[in-house]
């Protein structure tokens, strides 16, 4: 079935109005910002001004807190017992994160994942830990979802393009066939018996930028689980995870950042539960080469970055899989996209992207109603 027939559509005229929300360059990943706030009942403040709870509800405190990481900012919001209950759970958070940041960066040539890059081509499973393993492992099932839309061994073609955004030139022929050649998922193995991998070809460079922070994110969101905190947000600067609801909610209140003019109805507030959302596209990271605009995501299948501008948001069961789908669908558009998150249970998505003087969009069947 034409996936077509799958999305809801609308288009909207040229505004001046912007939509809601800041911008954030990533560096596991770039992604529009997608700011979230926790929902506020009408009645009952708690002490400390984290929210209000209605008229009979436990006291519940709510703390928040935002540090550097990753090269961005990362903000983590609980409700706890206390104040000391939620800036313990909070420490723990980042430190959380903190340890993923040295397993899992690419820009750190001493991080679990650097270094297993840098032994390209293993004739041997290399074992890994935990963390590195379940990355890899759901970045290649992306990878079999999406045909290969989302690949998680593009780190040869993306350096590259990085170069090309410089300098305002497309990549040399010989130059981007020798960072195809060295891309390919056919080219990662592995061995689920050794928790090990081997990357089969010289070159290979892994990337966890479209998956990475995501994944982050979900493990933190774990930790807090583990420490007690039923409800907690993890903004990992755009890749947003939550658990339970705030106090006597409905859920945390998620605002979109689409594009310019994009003031369509359904490019609204998310209330999400149990949840993640990311979005994914191009207006802040984007370069025009010989007339011609390109992302910064590139389609690991041609090595050059996906024309635009566009956004997409995608909702799923969690952080890793909103991350990657998001990256992925960038890079097929709406209609082979909308296959995809189609057959993903927990996932919709919404796409808009610029059509002349004006803003088109649509929406898979799974998302939010207005």
């Amino acid at each position: 079935m034409s996936s077509r027939g799958t999305l809801r559509s609308g288009v909207h005229s040229k505004s001046m109005a912007t939509a809601g929300g800041g911008v954030a360059s990533l560096m596991i990943t770039a992604v529009y910002r997608v700011t979230a706030v926790a929902a506020l009942a009408t009645a009952g403040c708690v002490p400390d001004g984290g929210g209000c709870l209605p008229d009979g509800a436990s006291p519940t405190v709510r703390v928040s807190d935002t540090r550097p990481l990753m090269g961005v900012a990362w903000t983590i919001t609980v409700y706890a017992g206390d104040r000391n209950a939620g800036d313990a759970a909070i420490a723990a958070g980042f430190a959380e994160a903190r340890r993923l940041e040295r397993v899992l960066s690419d820009y750190d040539a001493d991080s679990e994942l650097s270094r297993l890059s840098a032994a390209a081509p293993t004739a041997q499973p290399v074992p890994v830990g935990d963390d590195l393993w379940r990355l890899l492992v759901r970045a290649e099932e992306i990878r079999g979802l999406t045909d290969g839309a989302f690949d998680i061994t593009v780190g040869p073609l993306t350096t590259l393009w990085r170069q090309s955004r410089r300098s305002g030139k497309l990549p040399r022929p010989d130059k981007l066939a020798a960072a195809r050649a060295a891309v390919g998922g056919d080219a990662l193995r592995l061995d689920p018996e050794l928790r090990g991998v081997s990357l089969r070809r010289p070159g290979m460079r892994l990337d966890p930028g479209g998956i990475g922070m995501g994944y982050a994110a979900d493990r933190v969101l774990a930790v807090l689980a583990a420490l007690g905190i039923d409800s907690a947000m993890v903004d990992a600067s755009g890749d947003v995870v939550v658990s339970a609801p705030p106090p006597g909610t409905a859920g945390w209140r998620i605002a979109v950042a689409g594009l310019p003019g994009d003031d369509a109805p359904d490019a609204k507030t998310l209330v999400l539960a149990q949840a993640a959302v990311t979005t994914s596209g191009d207006a802040r990271q984007a370069v025009d080469i010989d007339g011609r605009r390109y992302s910064h995501i590139v389609d690991p299948r041609t090595g050059i970055g996906v024309s635009g501008p566009a956004a997409v948001t995608v909702i799923a069961a969690d952080g890793a899989t909103a991350d990657a789908l998001a990256t992925a669908a960038s890079v097929l558009g709406p209609d082979a996209a909308a296959d995809v998150i189609d057959g993903v249970p927990g996932c919709s998505a919404r796409f808009v992207w610029q059509a002349g003087d004006g803003i088109e969009h649509c929406t898979t069947a799974g998302w939010p109603a207005d």
